[in-house]
């Protein structure tokens, strides 16, 4: 069965809002010395077109861009920011499409916590306040481009973009007839004014990314702390046992590194480790990859703890392939 021209439309009013976005993330991406991968064929995965990661389940999902430190056309890098665009035409699609975005980009971010990756997404049509509350809720930074911006810039080019669920099919036909005898230019055109005519909230968007982007380790505390852990069933047992602990006594052997790093933008990375090793990695991921061009004030605190060895906590530890981390953001309001 054929595609109708309704989808056909729809998917050139998705690739209209990519290249409307990308721009801005290319000028971000060149300016921090970052690696922007876009669709298209690039040699780190085979050739293949599509952009895809693989989440730590073990599912994979396809994305619109990805910014990576360290990345290039032979290699894949780390991930700064996981960012995705959609169209949607209907509200009544909106949550849907807001569950597939969170279903997609929620588990890669925890995959790559460690990193604390900028998630995004740019959404241009009929969206529900609902369905963009449910990305803000995630800490999703959201762009909602609306629909009669979008109908204003094929417009400007002779295009009329109306259509509904009673528009006939050879109506949309003719719209996609349209675009695909625009001149590149007036292509071009079009594109240059939907992003134009979104300045101030793409902007933002990009502002927000540059400050994920930017943020700069300030200085490192390291707290060696000593004693097997005990539990007891009561507060006033644990007060007992504060009270009565001789701290001149402490001779467990280190077993696990607490890690907290904060930034000055409110998010909050903390990891666990069982050897120096793995610590020592997790931090140099913080590591600026060039001097930063403004410094922004962050914390990080490392925390070292000492257990008995041969517990359950340090067994799963020691199995980890690499370090493990959760980032902690503030909720956006």
């Amino acid at each position: 069965m054929g595609v109708s021209p309704a989808h056909k439309f729809g998917q050139i009013i998705g690739a209209v809002l990519e290249k409307a976005i990308e721009p801005g993330l290319r000028r971000i991406a060149d300016k921090h010395r970052l690696f922007l991968d876009v669709k298209g064929k690039r040699r780190a995965r085979n050739g293949r077109k599509k952009i895809t990661w693989l989440d730590l389940y073990g599912n994979t999902h396809d994305l619109d861009f990805v910014l990576e430190k360290n990345g290039t056309q032979d290699d894949n890098g780390v991930p700064v920011a996981f960012i995705e665009t959609a169209w949607r035409r209907y509200t009544k699609h909106s949550r849907n499409k807001a569950q597939e975005i969170q279903g997609a980009i929620v588990p890669l971010s925890l995959t790559h916590q460690g990193h604390a990756p900028f998630i995004g997404v740019i959404l241009a049509g009929e969206y529900t306040e609902g369905s963009l509350q449910q990305l803000r809720s995630l800490n999703f930074h959201v762009v909602h481009i609306l629909y009669k911006s979008v109908l204003g810039a094929f417009q400007s080019v002779g295009i009329d973009a109306k259509f509904d669920e009673d528009t006939l099919d050879k109506e949309v036909q003719t719209k996609v007839d349209a675009w695909d005898s625009l001149p590149d230019a007036k292509q071009e055109e079009l594109i240059s004014t939907l992003a134009d005519s979104n300045r101030d909230k793409i902007g933002k968007f990009n502002e927000a990314l540059e400050r994920a982007i930017m943020r700069q380790v300030e200085r490192v505390v390291i707290l060696p702390l000593h004693g097997q852990a005990h539990e007891y069933a009561t507060i006033m047992q644990a007060i007992g046992f504060v009270d009565g602990y001789d701290e001149s006594m402490a001779t467990a052997s280190l077993t696990r590194y607490e890690v907290q790093i904060r930034f000055n933008n409110g998010d909050r990375i903390e990891g666990e480790f069982g050897e120096k090793v793995a610590t020592l990695q997790f931090l140099r991921n913080y590591l600026p990859s060039v001097h930063p061009l403004t410094a922004l004030a962050v914390k990080a605190t490392v925390k070292v703890v000492d257990k008995p060895a041969g517990t359950a906590l340090q067994t799963t530890i020691d199995k980890l392939p690499r370090p493990r981390a959760t980032v902690k953001r503030p909720k956006k309001k």
